[in-house]
């Protein structure tokens, strides 16, 4: 897949997660095979630029191109000042978030809010364009509500204004991640469309990753909460798309691995203290599947500590036992 002149290959995503795709994780997810990873939202609000969220979300150093930073917000002016001054700061790609459900996102008429409002998808779009001199890449749910699908619509105005590639999250903002993924209407947008089409929703496995592409013609696929604890899931969906074979499951030593070298970057990113408090959230995750994590997560609430939180996981690992099979950098 092509987004002006970055080839994203292989053409899976992850998609912006607030609180989760935070730049250790984009690193590991890229590690592990990503062909592009989205940033959190970065609220377009000059006033809040200068926190330390901020300031941390606009951390770049180091990270593989090409650099996707999401912006949300409901002003066409503001926005667009916001991707400038992402650029500025190392964006490569500017993505528009207009698909986040959440209520305090929607609450002041941004994210999936805007869908309600086609003239002023059109506005921000063209003013967020004319900005910049790199890729504008939007994303969407498909309408607001089940009375009120308009995907298509938005994506035929995404085009029309020079956005560069867009991704479809297969459900309205009313349905926010429950039921199943509209992939016929993906599909439809794909149809009518001549720029990228990004498929997202329910992309959990490799054998859905072949399926969705196949109902949808999708360019390419975006997965989130399928890669929380599992950043490995990229390099086993594009090796079943280029071969049909499936990777074995990684081994707990192999999954404790990971876990250790992403905690390691959390420390060193956020600080051992706020590391901590972030890596707990990851810890569950990498070992939501496995048994005994009822003890593992009671241990993590206790420890603030990032030296004995690492040594907690190490020896949650050992007890639950360990196999000879690792995970290829």
């Amino acid at each position: 897949m092509q987004i002006g002149p970055y080839t994203i290959d292989p053409p899976l995503v992850l998609a912006p997660m607030a609180g989760v795709t935070d730049k250790p994780f984009r690193m590991l997810c890229k590690q592990h095979g990503a062909g592009l990873c989205v940033s959190e939202m970065t609220h377009a609000d000059p006033t809040l630029r200068h926190t330390r969220k901020s300031r941390l979300r606009r951390d770049h150093d180091g990270e593989p191109a090409p650099i996707s930073v999401q912006i949300a917000g409901y002003d066409p002016e503001m926005l667009a000042d916001a991707a400038r001054f992402n650029v500025d700061e190392g964006a490569q790609i500017i993505d528009i978030n207009m698909g986040c459900p959440a209520k305090k996102v929607c609450r002041i008429d941004a994210g999936s809010a805007l869908l309600r409002d086609e003239p002023l998808v059109a506005r921000i779009l063209g003013s967020v364009v004319r900005a910049v001199d790199v890729p504008v890449t939007l994303k969407i749910r498909t309408g607001w509500d089940a009375s009120n699908r308009n995907g298509l619509a938005v994506a035929r105005i995404a085009e029309d204004c020079g956005v560069a590639a867009l991704a479809v999250h297969g459900r309205t903002r009313a349905d926010r991640f429950g039921g199943a993924a509209e992939y016929e209407t993906i599909a439809a947008i794909k149809l009518a469309l001549r720029i990228p089409v990004i498929a997202n929703g329910d992309v959990a496995t490799p054998a859905q990753a072949l399926a969705v592409l196949r109902l949808t013609g999708a360019d390419a696929l975006m997965m989130g909460r399928a890669a929380q604890g599992r950043p490995w899931i990229f390099r086993e969906i594009a090796q079943f798309l280029r071969d049909g074979t499936l990777a074995p499951e990684p081994a707990p030593d192999a999954v404790r691995a990971v876990l250790l070298q992403h905690l390691d970057e959390l420390y060193a990113f956020y600080g051992p203290e706020h590391g901590v408090r972030i890596a707990r959230k990851h810890i569950g995750w990498y070992c939501a599947d496995r048994v005994d994590l009822r003890a593992l997560r009671l241990a993590m609430q206790t420890t603030s500590c990032a030296a004995k939180q690492r040594a907690l996981v190490t020896e949650w690992f050992d007890a639950s036992g360990s196999g000879p099979h690792e995970l290829a950098a």
